[in-house]
Order: C-alpha cells, then sequence, then structure tokens
C-alpha cells in the first residue's frame, strides 16, 4: 500500500513526492508482539504496527517504516562485529565505507554513522546535532540527533540514535524521517522500540 493519509492537500503532495509503496514482500509486524530483528538475537516489542522492509541495508541489519520507505525509517544494527561497515558497499574501489572497531569509543559511534550516511547516500549535506550518554540494552551506551538531506532532494530530515558496544559488537536502532510532520509524529513510536529493546541471552557472544 502507498500510503498517503488526510493531511490537507500541500502535506499529502508532499507525501506523495518522497514515499515509495509499502509493497507486498514486507512483512506487517504487529503491535505488541516480541520479534527478533536483524536475524539475530536483539528483540523488540513494538507498541503500535510497523512494516518490515524486504530490502536489508546490510548483513546485521533491517529496516522499518509506517507510513513507507523515507517517511518514518527504524533501523536496526545488531551484533556489527569488528572490521565490518555499517551498510553494503556502494563503491568500494573509490569510496570505502568506514568499518567498525570492536575497540572504538562510544563517543566514535556517531562519526561512523555520519561518515557512513554521506558515503551511502552521496550526500555531504549530514550533520550530527547533539551527543549524550544513555543506557541502552542494560549496557552503557551513547544517543545522538543528526540531520540531513538525500542527494538531489530538498526535503531536511531528522534523525535520532541508540548505541552501545556489547562484547565487542556494534548495536544500534536509528530513526529518520522528514522533517515536516513525520518526524514529530512518529518519534515516540520509534523510542518505545528503544525502550523496548533487550539481547537474549547468550546471543552477543556468539
Amino acid at each position: 500500500m502507498t500510503v498517503v493519509k488526510a493531511f490537507g492537500p500541500a502535506l499529502a503532495g508532499f507525501a506523495m513526492m518522497i514515499a515509495v509503496p509499502v509493497w507486498a514482500g514486507n512483512k506487517l509486524i504487529p503491535q505488541g508482539t516480541k520479534v527478533a530483528v536483524a536475524k539475530s538475537g536483539l528483540t523488540v516489542n513494538p507498541d503500535r504496527e510497523w512494516n518490515r522492509m524486504g530490502a536489508r541495508p546490510g548483513r546485521n541489519s533491517e529496516t522499518w517504516t509506517i507510513d513507507g520507505d523515507g517517511l518514518n525509517d527504524v533501523t536496526f544494527y545488531s551484533g556489527i562485529e569488528n572490521d565490518k561497515t555499517l551498510f553494503r558497499e556502494v563503491n568500494k574501489r573509490a569510496k570505502p565505507l568506514p568499518r567498525f572497531a570492536s575497540n572504538m569509543l562510544l563517543t566514535d559511534i556517531p562519526a561512523l554513522f555520519e561518515n557512513s550516511y554521506s558515503i551511502a547516500l552521496d550526500t555531504q549535506v549530514m550533520k550530527i546535532d547533539s551527543v549524550q550518554s544513555t543506557t541502552f540494552l542494560g549496557a552503557k551506551g551513547i544517543k545522538f540527533s543528526f540531520t540531513f538531506s538525500r542527494l538531489n532532494e530538498e526535503v531536511r530530515r531528522k534523525g535520532e540514535a541508540s548505541a552501545a558496544i556489547i562484547d565487542g559488537r556494534l548495536y544500534m536502532i536509528t530513526f529518520e524521517a522528514p522533517d515536516v510532520y513525520y518526524f514529530e509524529r512518529d518519534v515516540p513510536a520509534y523510542r518505545a522500540v528503544v525502550a523496548s529493546a533487550a539481547i537474549e541471552a547468550g546471543a552477543a557472544r556468539k
């Protein structure tokens, strides 16, 4: 389904320009059901329905959306190992993606994310806006916010992320949405997902 709700003519037109249909190949994630994400021991229990996208940004990741790709995206990065990238390489020879290192500091994670996004989206309009410590998955973590625009697109997007390094692996959940309407409306649902996140016993050590 392509989702354009009764937001008024101007906002509906905006949504039509940037929305991508939620294809039948994707999977509905029901409200109030604990599910494992990114083919890993990371689990979440969403407080509303989401759609799991069929396309995966990387080997250890997956993306959910409410209304369609580009409107409200949550991406899970689960157990990224040492010397691995967050995304699939776009142009490894000319623009190799930065790699996660198990000895990174938590404060290095926002820069890893920013540099990875800048290459993957081919955009220099990417900025980390705030960084603070947090507890994530029962461990010391980091929370940061960011803004960016995609290539050849004037839409300003806002995002938020929570991350932790557990047993030498990176776990991170991010959210992004257009600054107009969608971010403020849907960020509470993202935060509920983050609050519910847990790692099944022994999963981080596999």
